[in-house]
């Protein structure tokens, strides 16, 4: 079973915001709802009736979970290695991902590179679609 591309990139949107992700497994309705981990202070009240609702009917869904810290390390030492026509700023981002705060690092270089910087961001997006179609199609081949 395959994702439409529009629904593939609204749950790696949803998923990079802080949100969990749900899918029904046979209406493919989607539902969002924070995840405390990533957004401890914010009010659930706004989302009660999406809670009630998984609560009640969890078999009845799929979660894709997001990508861990490491994965999104990986993503960014790729995008890095691609870069071999801006020898320059590779060794920057790469050094940049050897220091103590490695994200941190990544994204000050990234933010002050120009043009790379956009390159980065659509890197970054079709990155997360595509982890959440390899995600879903292994959830749904067992």
């Amino acid at each position: 079973m395959n994702l439409s591309s529009d629904i593939l990139k609204e749950i790696s949107e949803q998923l990079d915001c802080g949100f969990r992700a749900f899918i029904h497994k046979t209406s493919m309705e989607l539902i969002f709802i924070p995840d405390t981990n990533d957004l401890p202070d914010i009010d659930m009240d706004e989302w009660e009736e999406e809670t009630e609702l998984l609560d009640n009917n969890f078999t009845e869904y799929h979660e894709i979970d997001k990508w861990t810290t490491s994965d999104a390390f990986d993503m960014m030492m790729e995008f890095a290695d691609k870069l071999d026509n801006n020898e320059k700023l590779q060794n920057r981002l790469l050094d940049a991902l050897r220091m103590r705060k490695p994200f941190r690092e990544f994204k000050f270089v990234i933010d002050n590179s120009g043009v790379y910087r956009q390159k980065w961001f659509d890197f970054k997006n079709q990155w997360q679609i595509n982890y959440v179609d390899e995600y879903f199609k292994r959830l749904t081949s067992l």
